[in-house]
Parts: C-alpha cells; structure tokens; sequence
C-alpha cells in the first residue's frame, strides 16, 4: 500500500563543499538542521539545486547518508536516485531505503531520446523491483519528457506516489491531476517552480520541491501555511513579492550560483563550484545581498547584520489588512472546501 501523500515544502538543498572542493559535512549538517528548525516539511538531497550530476555515487550516497541521519526521522527524507540505468538506480534505492529514506525521486533517461513508452517502461521496471516508494521527476528541458498519459498509466503501480514538476507548464500540471487524482487519491502532486507555487496549491497540488526555499524557507512555509488555510490575500501578496527573489536567485546568474551566494549571504560556508566559471560569470556577492535584501524587505522580512531573518517574516503579520471583499469572501470559502476535500 502506497505511503501517504507527500505535502508541504520539500527543500532541494545545496551542499556546502571545503576548500579542496569536497564535501563539507559539517556545514552540510548545519545547514540541514537550519532548514528543518525553519519550518520545511521535508528534505530533497541529490536533486538539481544540488548538483547531484557533479558528485560521484558514492558521493551521492554519501550526501544522502549525512543528511538522513541529520534529519533523524523529524521530516520526510526524498532522495535524488537517479543513476545511469535501471540497475545502478535499483542500488541507489535500495542504499536509501536502508538509510531511512521516505521515498526516491527519479530523473527519466537522458541524453538519449526515448519514446513514451520507453519512458514507461523504464519507470515500470524501477517500481517493480524497487524498495522504496518511487516519485517522478518531470524536468524535460534536461531529460526525457515523461507525459501526461505516461503519468495515468504510471499511477496504476502502488509504488509509483507521486511528482514533482518542474516542466514549468501550469496547463500540463492541471491536467496530470486532473487524470490520475480521481484514481489516486493519494498520489502527491509537487511544483517545480516557486513562481506557480500559490496557483498550483488553489488547483489541488500537495506542495512543492523549491530551489529558494533552500534560501529563504520561512517564506515559502509561509506561503504554503497561508494557501492551505484559505489566507489567500496574503498568499497572493507573497508569491508576487517572491518574483523578484526569484529573479534575482534563480535567473540573475547561471544557476545554481545564485542559491550559493545567496546561501553565503544567509551565513552559510559553501564553498567554491565544481563547475569552472568564466571571470565575467562570478557572482557579485555585495550585488546579490542588495537586491536579496531588497526582495526580503518588500516581504516584510529585512536581513540583519549577519543574513539572518528576526524571527518568521513578522512584518507581513504586522502590515494593516483591510476587510476582504464579498468575492474575496467566496473564493476562500471555496478553496477551504476544496483543500478539506
């Protein structure tokens, strides 16, 4: 029997590395222990926020190793399988599973081109023979698409919970759910893209697996606490708010070196990339902590001295909140049947 439906904000961290471009478990740790003590509702290591196809398997199984023990059963551990074929990412599920993971998100073969029902089968194969609860990781810009109807069939196999979709097509995400939830109820539908994060909730889906919320994770609890209790004039507020975050993060540099020095502005060690930069690509850390602390300030949430947020974006709280108009009134009502639902 399928695991219940993953929900809330699963972090697709980084990870901190040393000075001699390994792995810093230290760090690593403590930046774990942040994102939990901060409010996500789960961990997603080995994803693409964090470089998963620059680091070895054994360094892969390594990172995964480190941050379930951190976590230590206190939220839901996704861990990023992917390997090179269906047997290496058995191996990878398998080691997971004896780690205490909840679950493995999996990446569809790439750099080939695959028909859809190569794409199925691929998947059928791994829920079949695989230990751990499976989720689909719907990325086609750098992998092979897995689509709607692939989708409907998948949800079929029990193993298979659920997916995170990052194809950046609302329409897509809308009808993926909108074919496989009357069947299963329990399968767990997670955004991609922090910019649909609100609309995607207001539509049914259980969450998201952000790259910002490795950043700024009180914003996009937040975020999510606000949608799932109907509080959606201030949901709204935020997820436009959240756009310029965004922009400044995610798409001001080559990703993913604006989340890395957006992690140093919030006081985290992380080293220097795998992946050579050219000089005119480097980071503008002193131009990255200005438009990151403007983008906080609109929020409410203004950085102190030393990167940290005071306290859980009370700012939002304390801004005058007028009296919702009638269709305000009606639309939350609705949303609130409809998540109770």
């Amino acid at each position: 029997m399928a695991s219940p439906r993953l929900t809330g904000i699963f972090c697709p961290h980084m990870v901190p590395l040393d000075d001699w471009g390994r792995i810093d478990e230290d760090e690593l740790r403590r930046l774990v222990e942040w994102l939990i003590q901060r409010g996500v509702h789960g961990l997603y290591p080995n994803g693409s926020s964090g470089e998963f196809t620059l680091f070895s398997a054994e360094e892969r199984r390594r990172i995964v190793r480190i941050v379930a023990d951190q976590a230590r059963g206190r939220v839901k551990v996704m861990a990023g399988a992917t390997e090179a074929t269906v047997d290496l990412t058995l191996e990878a599920c398998a080691a997971y599973a004896d780690m205490g993971c909840d679950c493995a998100a999996i990446v569809p073969p790439y750099y080939f081109k695959l028909s859809q029902p190569n794409v199925r089968e691929y998947f059928r194969l791994l829920a079949r023979h695989s230990p751990l609860d499976l989720v689909l990781y719907n990325i086609p810009q750098f992998a092979n698409e897995i689509a709607v109807e692939t989708v409907s069939v998948l949800a079929d196999l029990p193993r298979i919970i659920g997916i995170k979709d990052s194809s950046r097509d609302f329409p897509r995400y809308l009808n993926t759910i909108a074919a496989v939830r009357p069947r299963r109820p329990d399968f767990s539908f997670l955004i991609g893209c922090e910019e649909i994060l609100v609309p995607s909730l207001i539509m049914g889906g259980d969450g998201g697996t952000l790259a910002t919320s490795g950043v700024v994770p009180e914003l996009l609890v937040r975020m999510y606490d606000d949608t799932r209790a109907g509080r959606l004039a201030t949901a709204v507020a935020q997820q436009f708010a959240l756009l310029e975050l965004i922009r400044a993060v995610v798409f001001g540099t080559g990703f993913p070196e604006g989340l890395r020095a957006a992690l140093e502005v919030r006081g985290f060690r992380m080293g220097r990339p795998r992946q050579p930069l050219a000089p005119e690509m480097q980071v503008d850390a002193a131009q990255l902590r200005h438009g990151l602390a403007q983008a906080l300030a609109s929020l409410g949430c203004p950085l102190d001295a030393r990167g940290e947020l005071p306290g859980v974006c009370a700012g939002v709280e304390s801004q005058p909140r007028t009296e919702p108009s009638d269709l305000e009134r009606l639309v939350e009502r609705v949303v609130r049947e409809a998540l109770r639902g």
